[in-house]
């Protein structure tokens, strides 16, 4: 039974929820974070099921539909369009892995919890749900008054009044909370379940503070030359055979491309500087009635600009003569950036250099200002054009801006008293000049009017009545409108480009071929050294991912045709596949060999300093008969990071804790080199009679790591295959 069914028994009423944007219904924060031909029929698997395509899809499609109704978007943009798709990716993990282990573990959630967690007492993330993003602060439309928290009392009242639309978006909220509630008791289990030892806890505690210093010697690996290592194809098997954990890698792939640029040629600049040759002297002969249509129709913008501009904040190109010029001055064609641009002076005024203002805010349902304001936009802008009249027939503005304005700012900070003033206090927001930070819109109001004059100005916040108190100083400002024209490569330059990358694709076809033109025709090679499954971008390739899907459906060694991504068309050659497991010995060939050299190295070394120490030599005396520095670290514990002078070294800083003083080591093998050390004094932990300080404290370090390791965990033995990158 749902909470709603209850909430009828209970209430008799029929119970909805308005303006809930619902969260995904996958749980973000947890699980981590072109269209595939259905004959493919799988988009990955999951603990050995393969998941249909066809059934995706379905669900993909309605998690859309829902993200557009939410976000009121007809079209969604490729990163919203992605994060559903991993969104339902992330439910089909929860549904295959998750899920199977709450039923095992009988973890659930009653129809009476959930009423309670609905309603008496609403989950964190309902009231996360009702509350402004901005402030956290919950609605007044369902917050108690007394106390600011969600009011059960107002959000029965308010779920009386549902249409079936909002009653659908209420069950699947709930299904949200009660998935959420179930996660909390699963990782609130295995919490419980955790326990630090006594003994855990004293030897943490007496490692990580008792402290020695030492004197060292190090022969660093580079001292021998690699190639004075012998290395036999038998050391590199043992290795591998020994060190398989070393060499686990995921699917990638690795690709090298060249790029065939497409741009304008000097032909193309020449005839697009004609054609705006010729717009400029059509310009120049515009009414000014027909100024903004002809910019509109004109302009790759299409925009017309009405902004005033203050001097200086001109494009260099145009700025002094825009302001020593009449009225109906074109200047251009003139470059900026590979775009040609010709201007015209629409108008000139004259502008206050600083205002002083106040105003009254009336706001809209979606405009900005407050989440509680339900009027439509028609609305607000009658009510702002009868408060203009009222005031212009005396009524008083204060009062007005007390009872109506929706301005946040008209209330009192909680550290000012009764009487001082404060910004926005009676609607005054003081002086403002040009660089104030307030909306272009409220801002050119203010000085754009003569003191006394009461106007109307549309923002992102709704509809500002603003008076004008008083004024100061003049500035002159202009009105430019700009045409736009990118310099774009014509057809005849883009068919030229594909023809150049289709001849050296053709000619290139075998990845020995690719190479050797590189090479012959000193072409600039870009190289990819890891392309992953559910990778989104390559560096300094625009949305390429149907290079990405290609890299997939292709051996390696195989030569791309000629792929258009943006301003290039892309030739590109699998040069490396990496599936998920253990690499291939031949793949790790040369990592294989640098560590088998180290090893070599190190089994070197390790004779050497041994027959340095012979019987108990004192550690000067090794590094004299080394040939080594001695060096020297003080205060070093098994917190310790790094070794002074040595950088990180795990092994040597464990070794360091074993150490009894005037003691020793034999040699250890370091991320640089072998060392031996000497433990000249250690100052021993201070002694405690109980360690329930440090068992709390490493118990409070475990816990918050059950909210994602063991997911990881059980998504790592689920043996994941995902290839959502096809299902664009």
């Amino acid at each position: 039974m749902s909470t709603l069914e209850s909430l009828r028994k209970r209430s008799g009423l029929l119970v909805t929820i308005v303006g809930l944007a619902l969260f995904a219904f996958v749980l973000t924060g947890l699980f981590e974070k072109g269209s595939m031909g259905e004959s493919d029929k799988s988009v990955g698997e999951i603990a050995g099921k393969s998941i249909d395509y066809s059934a995706f899809n379905v669900k993909v499609q309605e998690a859309l539909e829902n993200k557009k109704r939410n976000s009121e978007k007809t079209v969604l943009d490729e990163n919203e369009t992605d994060g559903v798709i991993q969104q339902v990716w992330n439910q089909a993990i929860n549904e295959e892995v998750m899920n199977k282990e709450y039923e095992k573990l009988g973890i659930s959630v009653s129809d009476e919890e959930l009423y309670d967690l609905m309603i008496d007492h609403p989950h964190s993330a309902l009231v996360r749900n009702l509350s402004d993003p901005q402030t956290n602060q919950v609605s007044p439309m369902f917050a108690d008054p007394k106390t600011g928290q969600v009011s059960p009392a107002k959000l029965k009242e308010f779920t009386q009044k549902m249409n079936p639309e909002q009653e659908k978006q209420w069950i699947q909220l709930e299904s949200y909370i009660r998935q959420m509630r179930i996660i909390e008791k699963y990782n609130n289990l295995i919490k419980k379940g955790l326990y630090v030892t006594t003994a855990v806890a004293k030897r943490d505690y007496i490692a990580q503070n008792t402290n020695v210093d030492i004197k060292y010697v190090t022969k660093n690996f580079k001292l021998v030359a690699d190639s004075t290592i012998k290395v036999e194809e038998a050391d590199l098997n043992a290795y591998y055979t020994a060190h398989q954990n070393e060499f686990k890698q995921e699917t990638s792939r690795k690709i090298e491309y060249v790029a065939f640029d497409i741009t304008a040629s000097q032909e193309d600049k020449d005839e697009a500087l004609v054609g705006m040759i010729a717009l400029a002297n059509t310009y120049k002969t515009t009414k000014p009635s027909e100024d903004s249509l002809f910019v509109i129709a004109e302009s790759d913008t299409r925009l017309f600009d009405l902004s005033f501009h203050g001097r200086g904040t001109l494009s260099p190109e145009i700025d002094s003569v825009m302001f020593k010029e009449a009225v109906g001055t074109v200047v251009g064609p003139y470059k900026e950036n590979e775009i040609l641009k010709v201007s015209k002076l629409i108008a000139i005024k004259s502008a206050a250099d600083s205002a002083k203002v106040r105003h009254i805010l009336i706001a809209y349902a979606g405009s900005g200002a407050s989440e509680s304001v339900t009027r439509s936009k028609e609305q607000a802008k009658t009510t702002a054009d009868s408060l203009l009249g009222l005031l212009k027939k005396g009524a008083k503005f204060t009062e007005l801006v007390d009872k109506l304005s929706d301005d946040g700012g008209k209330n009192m900070p909680p550290n000012k008293k009764e009487g001082e003033y404060y910004q926005g206090k009676g609607g005054d927001y003081g002086w403002l000049n040009p660089g104030s930070q307030f909306v272009e819109p409220f801002k050119n109001a203010g000085l754009d009017n003569k003191k006394g004059a009461i106007v109307i100005a549309e923002s992102q916040f709704g509809y500002h009545i603003i008076e004008v108190l008083d004024t100061k100083g003049s500035q002159k400002k202009v009105q430019v409108a700009t045409i736009e024209r990118k310099l774009e490569p014509s057809n005849k330059t883009m068919q030229a480009s594909f023809l150049k990358a289709s001849e050296f694709a053709g000619k290139n076809n075998t990845e020995e071929l690719f190479q050797k033109a590189v090479v012959d025709d000193k072409l600039n090679k870009r190289v990819v050294e890891s392309i992953k499954e559910g990778d989104k971008t390559i560096a300094g390739i625009e949305s390429p991912r149907p290079l990405i899907r290609w890299t997939y459906e292709n051996k390696k060694g195989t030569v791309s045709e000629p792929l258009e991504f943006g301003n290039k068309f892309v030739v590109a050659v699998i040069t490396g596949i990496k599936e998920k497991g253990v690499a291939p010995i031949d793949q790790v060939k040369d990592d294989l060999t640098a560590k088998v050299v180290k090893e070599k190295k190190a089994a070197l070394f390790i004779a050497e300093f041994n027959t340095a120490i012979g019987a108990g030599a004192p550690i000067d005396a090794i590094a004299t008969k080394m040939k080594l520095n001695l060096d020297q670290a003080n205060q070093i514990n098994f917190n310790t990071a790094s070794i002074p002078g040595a950088g990180s070294q795990p092994a040597v800083i464990g070794a360091v804790s074993a150490l009894k003083v005037k003691a020793t080591s034999k040699p250890v093998v370091g991320t640089d080199g072998v060392y031996v050390l000497y433990a000249e004094a250690v100052t021993e932990a201070p002694a405690q009679k109980d360690y329930k300080a440090q068992q709390a404290a490493a118990l409070m370090q475990l816990q918050p790591r059950v909210d994602y390791e063991v997911y990881d965990a059980l998504k790592t033995n689920a043996n994941i295959t995902e290839r959502l990158f096809t299902f664009y």
